[in-house]
């Protein structure tokens, strides 16, 4: 592994700060023109779910002067970024400096009008659901050195059969037991053809996503569409956490959601902890890394990586019973919309660790949730483009990791035991 010579570092500086003072000329000359007088009222309480016993006040701000104020700082670390430089925190600050910038916007946005913080940060955190499952299903997949492409394709057989099973049964569990079978059953597709036939893996899940798609496809057109009785599924209701539930803000936000948003957050833990924390996961990691070596220690490569992928393969599934159990109650085509190549950037992003996927796949909720509150508020901009925005932050994060991402060593390489 190198390491970035002084002139690398004064070029990456300069980038980075030339960055920063763009954003705040942005933030000064378009959300504080026009804006005099003008304010924004940020609604901080669940007005549309059971009322907590105790509320905070909404927080109303001057637009101009807030956007004003906010481009100062943006410039002001900019500006010494350029000079001087943060080091190794210089991501860590430019990110912080991008939350600054999208605040700015934010104010801006929504002038004159209010804005439901709690709507926005819990639609986030329910976009989110689906993107850090799949991530979670790739960092499985890519730590044991086989590339999951077909997250994707493992959404629509998940979602598709989970809303026939919930639908024929009347039971969302089984519907959702359903869901992680047919991405195991993916999954073990995946498997097969990559560690047993060694075929080209991306070429595999590309594969894969196009037989999911087609197979769902042919299905709601042959049985859903005729029975629309087999796709009408019950549906997860919200589960409200005693005590936790009531707190203001953190209680709507964390403790009154749907099972789905439970296991998210519980797969994440466990499969954290699993990962770098137990002799399974560094067994995993090391078949990964190093599978010669693993296998001259005894551990079994081949058995490893089909366990790996097909639980992850499983571990997607939830993800695309989340589309029918419960954001969207019934599976219509293609419904998971391109989210599980969402879920490969935030598995990219969160460098393989299911804690930094989970970070990375709420970046790209809170895209998504932010793309649906515009849309409400209004701001003139096409509702079409407002969609892009999910895909549109993706290429950006993305395209800022080009270079600088470490994979696993034999990700993407077959194993012969010799």
């Amino acid at each position: 592994m190198t390491t970035a010579t002084p002139p690398d570092l004064d070029r990456r500086n300069r980038r980075f700060g030339i960055f920063a003072i763009l954003l705040a000329a942005i933030a000064g000359a378009v959300f504080a023109t026009g804006t005099a007088g003008l304010a924004t009222t940020f609604q901080l309480n669940d007005v549309f779910g059971e009322p907590a016993y105790a509320t905070l006040p909404a927080l109303v701000v001057p637009v101009a002067p807030t956007a004003l104020f906010l481009a100062l700082v943006i410039a002001g670390v900019g500006l010494y970024q350029a000079v001087r430089g943060f080091g190794d925190r210089a991501t860590v600050v430019i990110s912080i400096l991008l939350g600054l910038f999208v605040l700015a916007f934010l104010v801006w946005a929504a002038r004159g009008q209010q804005l439901q913080v709690l709507a926005l940060l819990r639609g986030t955190m329910r976009a989110a659901v689906p993107l850090a499952l799949g991530a979670l299903s790739g960092v499985l997949c890519e730590r044991a050195g086989v590339i999951n492409i077909a997250i994707e394709g493992q959404f629509l057989a998940a979602a598709f059969t989970a809303a026939l099973v919930s639908s024929a049964t009347g039971s969302p569990w089984l519907g959702l037991v359903g869901g992680i079978l047919a991405g195991g059953l993916v999954g073990a597709l995946l498997a097969v053809l990559s560690i047993r036939y060694r075929a080209d893996q991306i070429v595999v899940g590309v594969v894969l996503i196009v037989l999911a798609t087609g197979v769902t496809s042919f299905l709601t057109s042959q049985l859903l569409v005729p029975n629309p009785g087999l796709n009408a599924p019950d549906r997860f209701g919200a589960v409200t956490v005693p005590v936790l539930g009531d707190i203001p803000l953190i209680g709507p936000l964390l403790f009154r959601h749907s099972v789905t948003v439970y296991l998210m957050l519980l797969a994440v833990v466990v499969v954290q902890i699993a990962l770098f924390r137990t002799r399974w996961g560094l067994r995993l990691r090391a078949v990964g890394e190093h599978p010669k070596a693993a296998d001259t220690v005894g551990i079994r490569v081949l058995a490893t990586r089909y366990r790996a992928v097909i639980l992850g393969g499983m571990v997607a599934g939830i993800g695309g019973a989340y589309f029918t159990l419960d954001a969207a109650g019934q599976f219509s085509r293609e419904m998971s919309g391109g989210r599980g190549f969402i879920a490969l950037a935030a598995m990219l992003v969160g460098r393989y660790s299911p804690a930094g996927a989970l970070g990375a796949a709420l970046i790209f909720g809170f895209a998504d949730a932010l793309s649906t509150s515009l849309q409400i508020l209004n701001v003139g901009i096409p509702s079409t483009l407002l969609l892009t925005a999910p895909y549109v932050v993706t290429i950006l994060v993305v395209a800022g990791l080009v270079g600088r991402l470490r994979m696993p060593a034999a990700d993407g390489q077959p194993y012969v035991k010799e």
